[in-house]
């Protein structure tokens, strides 16, 4: 059990709007991102998505965030979605989306949580909100979890603080405000991307 991408970090763009989409997408590509999720409370979601597996498809895993029922699960699908991320462990969202052959990073915050997702066939589990547990939380829980489990860090990650999850264990992060906030300009977008990919080459030397 690997994550498939060469970069484990995943871009959250929450509240991002079709309009602006590719814009951000193509430069977080450009900076070396592979994995892109718009949460499903943005605006006009589906044809967001949809354009952005169309143009971006090929170069990275694309896909939706805040996936909450199997019937969004279902319209991702017709998308051509590739990635699903869960807020909470719904065993019913993630056996849907598994099914369709999506990649599932599972929202958990215990270990039965855990469990419960990689019964459900989960490919990776995203801890979650990580920065109120600590890594300290996210130690403890990796070792009870088989080792090749894929475990991301979500919820208040930054650069200055992203080397402290690695170091717990966890193979990457799920990275939401500090390097997107709905509306901000690209050059920031840029900024954050680059600050986080050096911030992550420094903590796995």
């Amino acid at each position: 059990m690997t994550w498939q991408t060469k970069l484990p970090l995943i871009a959250i763009l929450r509240g991002i709007t079709p309009d602006e989409a590719e814009a951000h997408v193509g430069a977080l590509i450009e900076s070396g991102f592979d994995a892109i999720e718009i949460p499903l409370n943005s605006p006009q979601w589906e044809k967001s998505i949809g354009a952005m597996v169309q143009t971006f498809g090929d170069k990275a895993l694309i896909g939706a965030g805040t996936v909450l029922n199997p019937a969004q699960v279902d319209v991702l699908s017709t998308l051509n979605s590739k990635l699903v991320v869960t807020p909470n462990t719904d065993a019913a969202v993630i056996r849907q989306a598994v099914a369709k052959g999506m990649t599932v990073a599972a929202g958990c915050a215990t270990a039965t949580e855990a469990f419960a997702a990689l019964q459900a066939g989960a490919q990776a589990l995203k801890i979650f909100p990580s920065s109120a547990f600590g890594p300290a939380y996210i130690k403890a829980l990796k070792a009870v979890l088989p080792p090749e489990v894929p475990v991301f860090a979500v919820g208040g990650v930054t650069p200055e603080n992203l080397h402290e999850f690695i170091a717990a264990g966890c193979i990457g992060a799920g990275l939401g405000s500090d390097l997107y906030r709905a509306g901000q300009p690209l050059s920031r977008t840029v900024e954050q991307a680059r600050a986080f990919i050096a911030a992550y080459k420094d903590a796995v030397k």
